[in-house]
């Protein structure tokens, strides 16, 4: 439901007063009579399990983040939880150096990122490519240090009513250390031993080079060192402290590259150069990065009940990636800089801070807390061995292209108690609060040479295209500098019914100064029928607000259309064009949630089975680019002559996700064999598109252009896996331990605008394996294999590839990346 509510400072106002009214002991105290492991994430009620909770909750330890080859969160997540998926997409601009990750089979904003329970900011960067989550900006989990968390709680479930904006697919929260002793260094190193098959084309009439079709690699190495350690604040308080510092080489995973590369000599013989260039000339994999990461989580009793708590961090991420070859024939090449062509070069610099305090206390009956926090993500681009062509050959091969930051401030005031209720079985939570948030999004121009004309004319005639190759920089027109506030209130209530009968139900409210008003709530249930066995369900609805990287990304760069130069924009909504074309100003996402699952003990084995549907109305999307010829006349017969088309966010897909998280856990206790753990999980889903946005003045041109075609439509409904299983074993034996994974990644689609271009990858089976041992009580080393058996999507046909340069779809759920040996060595201190 969406739809007007009481002026913010009178709701204010009631949130306020409410937190001081009447008596009651506090929230449930006791320890979880089942022994299972507390949540926080989903449940506003003290010492609640997740087996016991109304909607389903993932725990990953800090001990299951550490088994594998990886340091990345998303990573490490997407091999733990079959729900969430993790591509590693290549030459897609910033979008190799931010990989977004998904919940659910929805998009990659549409889950909330909480740092201890707190609201985390956003990557500045938009993701504008051919990839998952093309038009979203998400949280980069990676910008956090694994060394610094305790645990993740992913929820499955929507939750905008109780968390706000973003909480549609579900949340992910991540819970930072409270050490005041203790520590731990830890190095990993490790790289790729794999080999490659690929398809190739064949050489040009009368070409003689070799046709390749595989490839071995040993690349991609990585080096981490990371530390933490617990220090001792007053008697009661601790300071925790983490630091990391990541080294990674790039990976290649180009095809055979057969074009012909040199202009034919006189006498219409190739050039014998032909038979030496490196024909493998395009990165396409893992990016080169240098990353370094603080992190500082602290916390004291002050006496009286009042307890200060606060974290910083600082992240520096300077990476390299690449962009297409350009042969030494290329138009777009200048042979007196590059006589052997060259491959362009973009150089993301990140910048990611944040710093959140605050203080608990009690007032009569009620806990309260209060926080206030900062984050900002700030993304600059840089471009190197490249050109600008139009200049010619007085030209530069380094740029400073520009780029654009990201900044969030959170206020929050939260008031929770339990009131006694003879009626029912349980206390009644009561839980209600405010939050209220300033965003702000700035875009900066790069230097003139990143994007200006020089007028260079082409030898077969033409202007040259301006702006650096791969990455023209952002122009002045395109500078904004904007911000946004919102305020929050919500209200939660749960308690037991009954013995057997939990129920909870949320409602928030919000106002956003840019669109307006929101208003969603959310009643969930759970029934237990006997100790082994309960129902769960929820029902719900949500919104996620247009975020200010969709509301005020722009950039313009020149595309060659027939031959002709033209220049092309993303446009925001506001921009005369834009609004040419029929947008609007864009108005929040809608939702509605239903769930329902059952929970299952055996012993100590238990059984999870967890369906939902989620409908969502007015989804956000980039458009497709509209640059047909009509298009363009169109423009010009708007005043608009000389532009050649462009694109813009716009409200007005709807889909249906539907699906089932299946989830099975066993602790088995061998005796003298050891102590094992089964994890069998597994998550289907299906997507259906159901509307897609027109515009009258679009749909009025003949033919009309589509708006959001067929590959992004297909890539909303099968460019995610339609099922995902995941199976390990943990096992250990005194000072031996070993873990066996195996992922299953369904099918997947790699679309085209052409449905005779379409691309099917077949399920796929990825197995990781780490065997550990306890040098000491202090020392312990682990060896291990990502990807054992060395599995690659299957190779795209020729017809997608005619380059070589990309053998594999970036739609790949497990990347192309292949088999990754490492090891790890750690000592306790």
């Amino acid at each position: 439901m969406t739809g007007t509510f009481a002026p913010k400072k009178q709701l204010l106002a009631v949130s306020i007063a409410s937190l001081f009214v009447s008596q009651a002991a506090l929230a449930q105290t006791a320890p979880p009579a089942d022994g299972g492991v507390v949540v926080v994430t989903g449940t506003r009620v003290a010492n609640r399990t997740a087996l016991d909770t109304a909607s389903p909750v993932d725990i990953i330890s800090a001990d299951t983040l550490k088994t594998s080859g990886t340091t990345e969160i998303n990573q490490a997540l997407s091999v733990a939880l079959p729900s969430l998926n993790f591509p590693r997409p290549g030459l897609a601009d910033g979008t190799d150096t931010i990989r977004p990750a998904t919940l659910r089979g929805m998009g990659p904003d549409q889950t909330l990122v909480l740092v201890n329970s707190k609201r985390r900011h956003t990557s500045a960067l938009i993701n504008t490519n051919g990839t998952i989550g093309r038009g979203s900006s998400s949280v980069d989990l990676n910008t956090i240090p694994t060394a610094i968390v305790k645990s993740i709680e992913v929820l499955r479930d929507g939750a905008a009513a109780q968390y706000g904006s973003d909480a549609i697919s579900g949340v992910v929260n991540l819970r930072l250390r409270t050490d005041r002793s203790g520590g731990e260094g830890t190095i990993t190193y490790g790289g790729r031993k794999t080999e490659y098959d690929f398809n190739a084309a064949t050489a040009p009439a009368g070409g003689t080079w070799t046709n390749q079709t595989s490839r071995k690699r040993t690349d991609g190495q990585v080096g981490t060192v990371s530390v933490w350690k617990g220090l001792p604040w007053g008697e009661t308080g601790y300071v925790t402290l983490a630091a990391e510092y990541k080294d990674q080489n790039h990976t290649e995973r180009s095809g055979y590259d057969m074009r012909q590369q040199y202009p034919k000599l006189q006498d219409g013989s190739f050039d014998p150069r032909e038979l030496t260039i490196n024909r493998y000339n395009a990165w396409y994999g893992e990016p080169e990065m240098q990353q370094s990461t603080l992190f500082v989580n602290a916390g004291n009793t002050l006496g009286d009940g009042v307890k200060l708590y606060g974290w910083a961090s600082y992240q520096k991420r300077d990476a390299i990636s690449a962009g297409q070859f350009r042969q030494p024939n290329d138009s777009r090449n200048i042979a007196s800089i590059y006589p052997d062509g060259f491959l362009p070069l973009i150089v993301p610099k990140v910048d990611d801070m944040s710093a959140t305090g605050g203080v608990t206390w009690t007032m009569g009956d009620w806990d309260l807390d209060a926080s206030l926090g900062f984050g900002k993500n700030k993304m600059m681009f840089g471009v190197e061995n490249s050109l600008n062509r139009s200049i010619g050959p007085s030209s530069k091969t380094t740029f400073e292209a520009g780029g654009y930051s990201y900044d969030q401030t959170v206020l929050n005031l939260t008031g929770v108690r339990a009131v006694p209720m003879a009626s029912l079985a349980s206390p009644l939570n009561v839980a209600v609060g405010m939050e209220a948030r300033r965003e702000g999004y700035r875009l900066y121009a790069g230097e003139a040479d990143s994007y200006r004309q020089g007028g260079v004319t082409l030898p077969g005639g033409g202007v040259a295209a301006p702006g650096a190759q791969v990455f023209p920089g952002f122009r002045p027109s395109d500078e904004s500098d904007t911000s946004r506030t919102a305020v929050g209130v919500f209200a939660d209530l749960e308690a037991n019914l009954t013995e057997k009968l939990l129920a909870s139900v949320a409602v928030r409210g919000e106002h956003y100064s840019d669109y307006g008003n929101s208003l969603a709530g959310k009643l969930s249930g759970r029934y237990d029928f006997t100790k082994s066995f309960a129902l769960r369900g929820s029902v719900q609805n949500g919104f996620r607000a247009p975020s200010p990287q969709q509301q005020n990304f722009t950039t313009t760069s020149t595309n060659f259309i027939n031959g002709v130069p033209f220049e092309i924009t993303t446009f925001k909504t506001d921009h005369p064009i834009a609004i040419a074309f029929g947008a609007k100003p864009l108005e929040a996402e809608k939702s509605v949630n239903v769930s329902l699952g059952s929970v299952m003990r055996f012993g100590a084995a238990s059984l999870t089975i967890d369906a939902y549907r989620i409908k969502v109305d007015n989804r956000i999307v980039l458009s497709d680019n509209l640059t047909q010829d009509n298009v363009r006349a169109y423009l010009t017969q708007q005043g608009f002559a000389g532009i050649g088309g462009g694109r813009f966010f716009i409200n007005g897909v709807d889909t249906t996700t539907s699906g089932v998280d299946i989830v099975l856990g066993w602790p088995y206790n061998a005796g003298d064999m050891g102590k094992f753990d089964f994890t069998l999980a597994g998550n289907f889903t299906k997507t259906e598109v159901t509307r897609v946005p027109v515009t009258e003045e679009l749909a009025a041109l003949n033919p009309a252009p589509p708006l959001f075609g067929r590959l992004n439509v297909l890539s909303f409904e099968k460019g995610q896996p339609k099922n995902k299983i995941n199976a390990a074993v943990t096992w250990k034996l005194g000072a031996v331990g070993a873990t066996v994974r195996a992922t299953r990644y369904g099918e997947v689609l790699s679309p085209n605008a052409s449905p005779a271009l379409d691309f099917t990858m077949s399920a796929k089976t990825v197995v990781d394996m780490e065997l550990r041992y306890a040098v000491s009580k202090n020392v312990n080393l682990a060896f291990g294999a990502d990807n054992v058996f060395d599995e690659y999507p299957e190779s795209v046909p020729i017809t997608l590839n005619t380059t070589g340069n990309t053998p594999y779809a970036n739609y790949a759920p497990f990347g192309r990346g292949g088999r990754f040996l490492y090891a790890r060595a750690s000592y306790a201190f």
